[in-house]
């Protein structure tokens, strides 16, 4: 109610008359008499003289003239600046995301759309997203995980399936395609817990009753890449995340579909914020075909 008031009193301080003051505010007369009334009588003090028609500033109103005129521009400030995070001219977008693979080209896309917008990609694995997520470190996450919560907003962006990627040198690298049981004599490479792509292949493997001859746990997709590279061993990746490199042969596997679902989440009250509601426009939506696996 102050804050109306004061703007009363500036507008009728400004124009001389609380006609053009009611004008310039697009409200009545009435209305702005009575907030000036309101004011003086709040405060016991009196803010203008009349002057034949007009109303000129009584020393109190001098001197509350300066204060209120700043505040009309702290008030002008911020309009401006709401004006701008609503239009995207400024901001800041922090994503989440379990790798580049499948949101680099929406980020690619929203920076172009709005350069004014700073963007912030953080890596890390499903649990990790959605933990940061939740607790308001991050924006938007992309994960693994499917998870049915209405706090959140969830919308599936791809799917791949898992292929054994192995080095050329490796004693399964000619082969066409396997079966997960012609894993069982090798030394099989996983992810950190709390990755899908661990979660998944262990599953597959469980319900094959296969049990590799060793697992050595690494802790990084990249560590992943350089572990095969150097033949320490096979890895389950997939299709979409496989490295295009000559040392390394990604197969195929006859006897199981193993699918990775990638999501992107975003806390669902936050749903409407145009920073998160402009990059929610621009991501994909996953058909029910998953891309193909490389041969």
């Amino acid at each position: 109610m102050l804050v109306a008031e004061l703007k009363s009193f500036y507008a009728v301080a400004r124009c001389g008359t609380v006609t053009r003051a009611a004008t310039q505010l697009g409200v009545s007369q009435p209305t702005v008499t009575g907030q000036l009334r309101q004011l003086e009588s709040r405060y016991g003090i009196e803010l203008f003289h009349r002057q034949g028609r007009g109303l000129r500033l009584s020393d109190a109103g001098q001197r509350l003239m300066p204060l209120v005129e700043r505040l009309m521009q702290q008030e002008s400030e911020i309009e401006f600046r709401l004006r701008d995070a609503s239009d995207l001219r400024e901001g800041n977008l922090r994503v989440g995301a379990t790798g580049p693979f499948y949101i680099m080209e929406t980020v690619r896309q929203y920076n172009q759309r709005y350069p004014g917008v700073d963007l912030n990609l953080t890596i890390g694995n499903s649990q990790s997203m959605l933990a940061a997520l939740r607790e308001y470190r991050i924006d938007v996450a992309t994960s693994s995980f499917e998870l049915d919560d209405p706090q959140l907003y969830r919308r599936r962006i791809a799917a791949d399936p898992l292929c054994v990627v192995v080095h050329r040198e490796h004693a399964l690298a000619a082969r066409a395609q396997l079966r997960l049981a012609d894993l069982a004599p090798y030394t099989l490479l996983l992810r950190e817990p709390g990755s899908m792509t661990r979660q998944l292949t262990e599953d597959a493997l469980a319900q094959a009753g296969v049990t590799p001859a060793r697992v050595l746990e690494i802790g990084s997709r990249e560590s992943i890449r350089q572990a095969v590279l150097c033949n320490l061993g096979l890895s389950l990746i997939p299709a979409r995340e496989i490295p295009a490199h000559p040392h390394l042969a990604a197969l195929t596997l006859a006897d199981a579909r193993i699918l990775m679902h990638e999501y992107l989440y975003c806390l669902r009250e936050r749903q409407p914020v145009q920073l998160i509601a402009r990059f929610l426009e621009l991501a994909p939506t996953a058909d029910d075909t998953p891309s193909s696996a490389p041969h």
